[in-house]
Protein backbone atom coordinates (compact mmCIF):
# COMPACT_ATOMS: atom_id res chain seq x y z
CA UNK A 1 0.00 0.00 0.00
CA UNK A 2 1.59 3.26 -1.07
CA UNK A 3 2.48 5.90 1.83
CA UNK A 4 0.72 9.19 1.97
CA UNK A 5 2.99 12.14 1.10
CA UNK A 6 2.74 12.92 4.70
CA UNK A 7 3.66 9.85 5.93
CA UNK A 8 6.77 9.53 3.12
CA UNK A 9 8.42 12.58 4.17
CA UNK A 10 7.97 12.15 7.94
CA UNK A 11 9.77 8.56 7.38
CA UNK A 12 12.24 9.74 5.07
CA UNK A 13 13.58 12.06 7.69
CA UNK A 14 13.67 10.18 10.06
CA UNK A 15 15.65 7.81 8.25
CA UNK A 16 12.64 4.82 7.92
CA UNK A 17 12.46 3.39 4.64
CA UNK A 18 9.74 4.59 2.36
CA UNK A 19 8.18 3.34 -1.34
CA UNK A 20 9.61 6.02 -3.02
CA UNK A 21 11.83 9.28 -3.08
CA UNK A 22 9.46 12.22 -1.27
CA UNK A 23 8.77 14.98 -3.64
CA UNK A 24 9.17 18.72 -2.56
CA UNK A 25 9.51 21.19 -4.92
CA UNK A 26 8.57 25.01 -4.35
CA UNK A 27 5.95 26.15 -6.08
CA UNK A 28 4.33 30.05 -6.15
CA UNK A 29 3.59 31.46 -9.42
CA UNK A 30 3.52 28.23 -11.06
CA UNK A 31 0.80 27.40 -8.69
CA UNK A 32 -0.93 30.32 -9.17
CA UNK A 33 -1.27 30.19 -13.00
CA UNK A 34 -2.24 26.47 -12.39
CA UNK A 35 -5.26 27.40 -10.20
CA UNK A 36 -6.12 30.29 -12.76
CA UNK A 37 -5.70 32.92 -9.91
CA UNK A 38 -3.90 35.84 -10.24
CA UNK A 39 -0.67 36.42 -8.38
CA UNK A 40 -1.52 39.11 -6.45
CA UNK A 41 -4.60 37.56 -4.86
CA UNK A 42 -2.19 33.90 -4.14
CA UNK A 43 -0.38 36.75 -2.03
CA UNK A 44 -3.34 38.54 -0.55
CA UNK A 45 -5.98 35.99 0.04
CA UNK A 46 -5.29 32.63 1.86
CA UNK A 47 -7.99 30.78 1.03
CA UNK A 48 -7.00 31.64 -3.08
CA UNK A 49 -3.18 30.54 -1.74
CA UNK A 50 -4.69 27.33 -0.41
CA UNK A 51 -6.47 26.30 -3.30
CA UNK A 52 -4.19 26.48 -5.63
CA UNK A 53 -1.99 24.70 -3.58
CA UNK A 54 -4.19 21.92 -3.53
CA UNK A 55 -4.90 21.98 -6.68
CA UNK A 56 -1.27 21.51 -7.79
CA UNK A 57 -0.40 19.42 -5.49
CA UNK A 58 -3.07 17.05 -6.17
CA UNK A 59 -2.38 17.29 -10.30
CA UNK A 60 1.30 16.09 -9.62
CA UNK A 61 0.94 13.76 -6.43
CA UNK A 62 3.15 16.28 -4.49
CA UNK A 63 3.80 14.93 -1.15
CA UNK A 64 3.48 18.70 1.03
CA UNK A 65 1.67 21.95 0.86
CA UNK A 66 3.14 25.52 1.47
CA UNK A 67 2.15 28.94 2.69
CA UNK A 68 5.23 29.98 1.05
CA UNK A 69 4.17 33.47 -1.45
CA UNK A 70 6.81 35.94 -0.92
CA UNK A 71 9.25 37.63 1.48
CA UNK A 72 7.07 40.69 2.55
CA UNK A 73 4.75 39.82 5.09
CA UNK A 74 6.81 40.76 8.23
CA UNK A 75 7.93 44.17 6.31
CA UNK A 76 4.11 45.37 5.36
CA UNK A 77 3.12 44.13 9.11
CA UNK A 78 6.04 46.76 10.25
CA UNK A 79 5.02 49.66 8.21
CA UNK A 80 7.73 49.16 5.51
CA UNK A 81 6.58 50.07 2.07
CA UNK A 82 5.34 47.24 -0.33
CA UNK A 83 4.28 47.51 -3.52
CA UNK A 84 1.31 45.26 -5.23
CA UNK A 85 0.55 43.89 -8.38
CA UNK A 86 -2.59 42.34 -10.35
CA UNK A 87 -0.16 39.43 -11.04
CA UNK A 88 3.40 39.83 -9.71
CA UNK A 89 5.11 39.13 -6.41
CA UNK A 90 4.49 42.04 -3.92
CA UNK A 91 8.44 44.03 -4.03
CA UNK A 92 9.83 45.54 -1.05
CA UNK A 93 10.97 49.10 -1.84
CA UNK A 94 14.62 48.93 -1.15
CA UNK A 95 14.56 52.78 -1.85
CA UNK A 96 12.64 53.64 0.72
CA UNK A 97 13.58 50.82 3.78
CA UNK A 98 12.09 50.67 6.72
CA UNK A 99 15.46 51.46 8.27
CA UNK A 100 17.00 53.46 6.45
CA UNK A 101 17.34 55.58 9.32
CA UNK A 102 18.95 52.83 11.41
CA UNK A 103 18.14 54.71 14.98
CA UNK A 104 14.58 53.89 14.16
CA UNK A 105 15.28 50.02 15.40
CA UNK A 106 15.31 50.83 18.97
CA UNK A 107 11.80 51.79 18.65
CA UNK A 108 10.76 48.96 16.37
CA UNK A 109 8.05 47.07 18.00
CA UNK A 110 7.61 43.45 17.37
CA UNK A 111 4.27 42.36 15.41
CA UNK A 112 1.53 40.24 16.29
CA UNK A 113 1.43 37.43 13.81
CA UNK A 114 -2.21 36.87 14.77
CA UNK A 115 -3.43 40.45 14.40
CA UNK A 116 -6.74 40.62 12.12
CA UNK A 117 -5.86 41.89 8.71
CA UNK A 118 -2.28 41.51 9.09
CA UNK A 119 -0.56 39.79 6.19
CA UNK A 120 1.02 37.43 8.81
CA UNK A 121 -2.13 36.29 9.99
CA UNK A 122 -3.31 36.01 6.74
CA UNK A 123 -0.43 33.53 6.48
CA UNK A 124 -1.34 31.54 9.91
CA UNK A 125 -5.12 31.43 8.37
CA UNK A 126 -3.99 29.78 5.38
CA UNK A 127 -1.46 27.08 7.26
CA UNK A 128 -4.97 26.47 9.44
CA UNK A 129 -6.90 25.93 6.32
CA UNK A 130 -4.43 23.62 4.72
CA UNK A 131 -4.55 21.64 8.00
CA UNK A 132 -8.29 21.04 7.57
CA UNK A 133 -8.26 20.41 4.09
CA UNK A 134 -5.46 17.98 3.53
CA UNK A 135 -5.34 16.83 7.19
CA UNK A 136 -2.71 14.08 7.58
CA UNK A 137 -2.35 13.31 3.74
CA UNK A 138 -0.14 15.64 3.11
CA UNK A 139 2.82 17.80 4.92
CA UNK A 140 1.84 21.21 5.77
CA UNK A 141 4.99 24.06 5.27
CA UNK A 142 5.06 27.38 7.07
CA UNK A 143 7.16 29.61 5.89
CA UNK A 144 9.41 32.33 7.35
CA UNK A 145 12.73 35.11 6.32
CA UNK A 146 15.75 34.00 7.70
CA UNK A 147 17.96 36.60 9.78
CA UNK A 148 19.78 37.52 7.37
CA UNK A 149 17.37 38.09 4.64
CA UNK A 150 15.07 39.78 7.17
CA UNK A 151 17.89 42.07 8.20
CA UNK A 152 18.64 42.96 4.26
CA UNK A 153 14.45 43.11 3.84
CA UNK A 154 14.44 45.86 6.83
CA UNK A 155 17.38 47.42 5.76
CA UNK A 156 18.20 47.16 2.27
CA UNK A 157 20.51 44.62 0.70
CA UNK A 158 23.23 47.06 0.29
CA UNK A 159 23.29 49.35 2.79
CA UNK A 160 23.37 46.15 5.49
CA UNK A 161 26.12 44.69 3.22
CA UNK A 162 28.50 47.90 4.29
CA UNK A 163 26.62 47.60 8.12
CA UNK A 164 28.75 44.66 7.69
CA UNK A 165 31.96 46.66 8.07
CA UNK A 166 30.51 50.30 9.84
CA UNK A 167 28.14 49.43 12.48
CA UNK A 168 28.91 45.39 13.77
CA UNK A 169 26.74 46.19 16.58
CA UNK A 170 23.49 47.58 14.84
CA UNK A 171 23.74 44.43 12.24
CA UNK A 172 23.67 42.29 15.49
CA UNK A 173 21.18 43.72 17.02
CA UNK A 174 19.13 43.69 13.80
CA UNK A 175 19.62 40.20 13.22
CA UNK A 176 18.31 39.50 17.36
CA UNK A 177 15.13 41.50 16.64
CA UNK A 178 14.81 39.51 12.99
CA UNK A 179 15.12 36.14 15.40
CA UNK A 180 12.91 37.05 17.58
CA UNK A 181 9.89 38.02 15.36
CA UNK A 182 10.56 35.10 13.68
CA UNK A 183 9.72 33.07 15.92
CA UNK A 184 6.67 34.25 16.96
CA UNK A 185 5.54 33.56 13.59
CA UNK A 186 6.78 30.15 13.02
CA UNK A 187 4.62 29.91 16.91
CA UNK A 188 1.72 30.98 15.36
CA UNK A 189 1.78 28.81 12.23
CA UNK A 190 3.00 25.66 14.38
CA UNK A 191 -0.10 26.58 16.59
CA UNK A 192 -2.02 26.18 13.19
CA UNK A 193 -1.18 23.12 12.13
CA UNK A 194 2.22 23.49 10.27
CA UNK A 195 5.59 20.60 11.04
CA UNK A 196 7.88 21.38 8.95
CA UNK A 197 9.22 25.46 8.83
CA UNK A 198 10.65 26.38 5.69
CA UNK A 199 13.41 29.28 6.74
CA UNK A 200 14.63 31.49 3.30
CA UNK A 201 17.67 32.96 4.23
CA UNK A 202 18.05 34.43 0.18
CA UNK A 203 20.85 36.90 1.05
CA UNK A 204 22.95 34.80 3.12
CA UNK A 205 24.41 33.65 -0.12
CA UNK A 206 25.82 37.26 -0.97
CA UNK A 207 28.26 37.31 1.99
CA UNK A 208 31.65 35.92 2.22
CA UNK A 209 32.65 32.70 4.26
CA UNK A 210 34.29 34.80 7.06
CA UNK A 211 30.88 37.32 7.39
CA UNK A 212 28.40 34.22 6.78
CA UNK A 213 30.40 32.73 10.10
CA UNK A 214 30.33 35.63 12.37
CA UNK A 215 27.36 37.31 11.53
CA UNK A 216 24.83 34.54 10.06
CA UNK A 217 25.41 31.67 11.26
CA UNK A 218 25.36 32.27 15.34
CA UNK A 219 21.64 33.34 14.29
CA UNK A 220 20.75 30.97 11.58
CA UNK A 221 21.65 28.36 14.49
CA UNK A 222 19.70 29.96 16.97
CA UNK A 223 17.01 30.46 14.89
CA UNK A 224 16.86 26.60 13.78
CA UNK A 225 17.49 25.66 17.35
CA UNK A 226 13.83 27.13 18.91
CA UNK A 227 11.83 26.16 16.20
CA UNK A 228 13.27 22.73 17.15
CA UNK A 229 12.28 23.53 20.31
CA UNK A 230 8.67 24.25 19.05
CA UNK A 231 8.86 20.96 17.71
CA UNK A 232 8.94 21.94 14.04
CA UNK A 233 11.21 20.24 11.60
CA UNK A 234 13.09 22.69 9.46
CA UNK A 235 13.94 23.52 5.76
CA UNK A 236 16.58 26.20 5.01
CA UNK A 237 16.17 27.19 1.57
CA UNK A 238 19.07 29.78 0.34
CA UNK A 239 18.83 31.03 -3.04
CA UNK A 240 21.89 31.73 -5.41
CA UNK A 241 25.21 30.25 -4.86
CA UNK A 242 25.77 28.71 -1.61
CA UNK A 243 29.29 27.04 -2.46
CA UNK A 244 31.34 28.52 0.03
CA UNK A 245 29.07 28.53 2.82
CA UNK A 246 28.05 24.44 2.47
CA UNK A 247 30.10 23.70 5.68
CA UNK A 248 28.19 26.36 7.86
CA UNK A 249 24.57 25.33 6.40
CA UNK A 250 25.01 21.40 7.50
CA UNK A 251 25.82 22.54 10.58
CA UNK A 252 22.70 23.65 11.63
CA UNK A 253 21.20 20.54 12.26
CA UNK A 254 18.14 21.39 9.36
CA UNK A 255 16.63 18.19 8.70
CA UNK A 256 16.44 19.57 4.92
CA UNK A 257 18.73 21.73 3.30
CA UNK A 258 17.57 22.88 0.17
CA UNK A 259 20.26 23.62 -2.75
CA UNK A 260 20.16 26.33 -5.84
CA UNK A 261 21.60 25.17 -8.58
CA UNK A 262 24.91 26.79 -8.68
CA UNK A 263 25.90 24.91 -5.41
CA UNK A 264 27.11 21.45 -6.38
CA UNK A 265 25.10 18.60 -4.78
CA UNK A 266 28.37 16.18 -4.54
CA UNK A 267 29.96 19.32 -2.60
CA UNK A 268 27.17 19.60 -0.60
CA UNK A 269 27.42 15.71 0.26
CA UNK A 270 31.06 16.28 0.87
CA UNK A 271 31.07 19.28 3.17
CA UNK A 272 27.57 18.41 5.09
CA UNK A 273 28.61 14.68 5.51
CA UNK A 274 26.51 11.28 4.86
CA UNK A 275 23.18 12.00 6.95
CA UNK A 276 21.97 15.47 5.98
CA UNK A 277 19.02 15.21 3.74
CA UNK A 278 19.27 17.43 0.74
CA UNK A 279 16.91 18.89 -1.94
CA UNK A 280 17.57 20.14 -5.32
CA UNK A 281 18.52 21.14 -7.29
CA UNK A 282 17.70 21.56 -11.15
CA UNK A 283 18.54 24.72 -12.77
CA UNK A 284 14.89 25.72 -12.75
CA UNK A 285 15.07 27.43 -15.50
CA UNK A 286 17.53 26.26 -18.53
CA UNK A 287 16.65 22.50 -17.49
CA UNK A 288 13.22 22.62 -15.54
CA UNK A 289 11.28 25.45 -17.58
CA UNK A 290 13.32 25.49 -21.29
CA UNK A 291 14.25 21.71 -20.95
CA UNK A 292 12.33 18.48 -22.17
CA UNK A 293 11.17 15.82 -19.66
CA UNK A 294 14.32 13.74 -20.26
CA UNK A 295 16.54 16.32 -19.68
CA UNK A 296 14.56 16.56 -16.20
CA UNK A 297 14.79 12.84 -15.41
CA UNK A 298 18.59 12.96 -16.32
CA UNK A 299 19.68 15.86 -13.92
CA UNK A 300 17.75 14.50 -11.09
CA UNK A 301 19.38 10.97 -11.85
CA UNK A 302 22.51 13.04 -11.29
CA UNK A 303 21.51 14.87 -8.28
CA UNK A 304 20.02 11.75 -6.82
CA UNK A 305 23.27 9.60 -7.49
CA UNK A 306 25.44 12.83 -5.96
CA UNK A 307 23.04 13.05 -3.34
CA UNK A 308 22.79 9.16 -2.09
CA UNK A 309 20.17 7.88 -0.27
CA UNK A 310 19.17 11.60 1.95
CA UNK A 311 17.78 12.82 -0.70
CA UNK A 312 14.03 14.86 -1.67
CA UNK A 313 13.05 15.54 -5.49
CA UNK A 314 13.09 19.21 -5.89
CA UNK A 315 14.37 22.14 -8.21
CA UNK A 316 16.65 24.55 -7.19
CA UNK A 317 14.57 27.43 -6.60
CA UNK A 318 10.72 27.88 -6.86
CA UNK A 319 9.43 26.21 -10.46
CA UNK A 320 9.05 28.74 -12.58
CA UNK A 321 5.86 30.50 -14.45
CA UNK A 322 5.44 29.00 -18.07
CA UNK A 323 7.09 25.74 -16.73
CA UNK A 324 6.05 22.97 -19.30
CA UNK A 325 3.62 20.71 -17.28
CA UNK A 326 5.37 17.62 -18.76
CA UNK A 327 8.39 19.01 -17.13
CA UNK A 328 6.84 18.89 -13.84
CA UNK A 329 5.41 15.88 -14.38
CA UNK A 330 8.83 14.45 -15.22
CA UNK A 331 9.84 15.10 -11.75
CA UNK A 332 7.03 13.26 -10.17
CA UNK A 333 7.80 10.02 -12.59
CA UNK A 334 11.15 10.02 -10.99
CA UNK A 335 10.47 10.78 -7.16
CA UNK A 336 7.50 7.71 -7.93
CA UNK A 337 9.85 5.43 -9.89
CA UNK A 338 13.01 5.49 -7.01
CA UNK A 339 13.69 4.85 -3.73
CA UNK A 340 16.48 6.29 -1.49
Amino acid sequence: MAMNGRERILKHLAGEPVDSLPLMPITMMFAGDQAGIPYGEYARDHRKLVDAQLQVAEKFDFDYVSVISDPAREVADLGGKVEFFPNQPPAIDEAEALLTDKTKLAGLKLPDPLAPGSRMFDRVQGAALLKERVRDDKLIEGWIEGPCAMAADLRGINTLMLDFFDDPAFVQDLMAFAVEMEVRFAKAQAEAGVELMGVGDAAASLVGPAIYEQFVWPKEKELVDRLHELGLKVRLHICGNTSRILEGMGRLGCEIVDLDFPASVAAARAAMGPDQVLLGNLNPVKILRDGTPDLVRETLATCHQEAGPRFIVGAGCEIPRGTPEANVQAMTDYARSHRP
